[in-house]
């Protein structure tokens, strides 16, 4: 299910958690603040650990987090020394900052805060004397990434954009390599209202002298990019045309790939997640691989690529946390994910019947996220996660009743009884299957109570 997590002493594991809380206290993911300044004051402070290691960036609407994890179980593949910074968390906020692929360990997170709190609390009191806001939870959590990773050392930084990327607290670092997983409307009321506008604004990450590997893109977000690019004396590289997936076929356990390089072919990696998606999504990372190391231009090794490829998890991405009935879970938050999920369930899964256990925050498409899950005559039990915004179900309900109708709409105001009458609807019928998406907190959720009922192992 999640990687696993070091052990600890209840002291650390009381301090870290400490750290959490602190971090808590501030405002929050929703509500990031569109500046730089007061990140970069935060690092400049703390003698600019963003600057110890060279940086691969990473930006887009969908598959950032699947995209990072490749590039770095690639270049940890390579012998590489990483440092990953993922967001959000599904179980534990240590999940976020991984040192060499293991999340950071209780004491460290709690040792490092420690050091770097003083400076956290300088910057705070600056910015209240301007009359601005202290430091956002996700500033405050970059800079201790960034403490974290120069105090590890690492070789590399995995660095993937919390909102955004022009302002996005992680754009103090200066990415050799700017990633572009596909680019589509989310967070219009801070990003843009059209695809271009939402470009422009993750386009921000693309430094000068820049390696950009793209995913494909719409068009409109393609000119934003090149346009960006040009200005920055980046190169651009774009899947299908310099780097492509030439074949995705299906395996036990997820799938093999062929994958077309910036500097030469692989063929028949196993890749043990599910989707065409998450097939692109690796052919993204060979190439932001292929450009960190050799400029683009000398082929990875293909015991390098095979070990990288091969043991890369991404979880919360359809991935099962119940074998007995299968229960899956898949982080889908807007309509294009859900797409990508549907599509996968119909490639890689013999399902007869489909219940999606539902929920949503209150920023998201639901509507559009409903539409897309909806084409398989699936049912839908709603409910809602534990975070303060999710959509009530009763409030959701209706309204996925008004698209799909009321005989496939079902609810349950507590996960864990939606989890329960979902797991008894699939052992009543033959080849049914149970997904829990909508919400990455919903995800989360679901995990710690497969985790803490043990499913994975009956």
């Amino acid at each position: 299910m999640t990687d696993a997590i070091p052990e600890a002493t209840p002291e650390e594991r009381d301090a870290a958690d400490g750290v959490y809380a602190a971090l808590l206290a501030r405002v929050g993911e929703a509500a990031p603040q569109p500046r730089l300044d007061a990140t970069r004051r935060a690092v400049e402070l703390l003698g600019d650990p963003h600057r110890a290691a060279p940086v691969i960036h990473l930006t887009g609407t969908n598959g950032k987090t699947s995209t990072s994890r490749m590039i770095e179980s690639i270049l940890r593949a390579e012998g590489l020394r990483t440092g990953l910074l993922t967001s959000p968390h599904l179980v534990r906020f240590t999940e976020r900052i991984r040192i060499d692929g293991a999340p950071i360990t209780d004491e460290a997170v709690a040792r490092i805060w420690g050091e770097i709190e003083p400076f956290i609390g300088l910057v705070d009191a600056e910015l209240t004397d301007r009359g601005e806001e202290p430091l956002t939870f996700f500033e405050a959590l970059t800079v201790l990434a960034f403490a974290a990773f120069a105090d590890a050392p690492v070789d590399v930084v995995v660095l993937e954009v919390g909102m955004g990327g022009e302002w996005d607290s992680t754009n103090v670092a200066h990415g050799q390599v700017a990633v572009f997983t596909p680019i589509s409307l989310d967070h219009e009321s801070r990003l843009g209202r059209t695809v271009a506008e939402i470009a422009r604004t993750k386009a921000g990450i693309i430094k000068p002298g820049a390696a950009v590997v793209t995913a494909f893109q719409a068009p409109e977000a393609l000119e934003v990019l090149h346009e960006v690019a040009a200005t920055n004396d980046a190169t651009v590289a774009i899947e299908g045309g310099g780097f492509a997936v030439l074949d995705s076929r299906v395996a036990v356990g997820g799938q093999l790939v062929g994958i077309r390089g910036l500097a030469g072919e692989y063929r028949d990696l196993a890749l043990p997640l599910y989707g065409r998606h998450q097939a692109e999504n690796a052919a993204v990372a060979v190439a932001a691989v292929e450009s960190f190391l050799g400029g683009g231009a000398v082929r990875l090794a293909d015991d390098i690529l095979e070990e990288g490829l091969g043991t890369v998890t991404s979880p919360g991405r359809l991935h099962p946390i119940s074998t007995e009935p299968t229960v899956l879970v898949d982080a889908a938050h807007n309509p294009h994910g859900a797409a990508a999920l549907v599509e996968a369930l119909g490639e890689y899964f013999d399902f007869d019947e489909v219940l999606f256990v539902f929920g949503v925050l209150a920023d998201k498409d639901a509507a559009g996220i409903v539409r897309a899950l909806e084409p398989g005559g699936a049912r839908f039990l709603v409910t809602q996660s534990e975070s303060d915004r999710a959509v009530p179900a009763a409030e959701l309900a209706p309204s996925v009743a008004a698209l799909v109708g009321a005989d496939r709409v079902d609810v349950a105001d507590r996960l864990d009884d939606a989890l329960d009458e979902a797991r008894d609807w699939a052992t009543r019928g033959e080849k049914r299957g149970v997904v829990v998406t909508g919400s990455i907190t919903l995800v989360g959720d679901a995990i710690a109570i497969a985790e803490d009922r043990e499913w994975g192992t009956r």
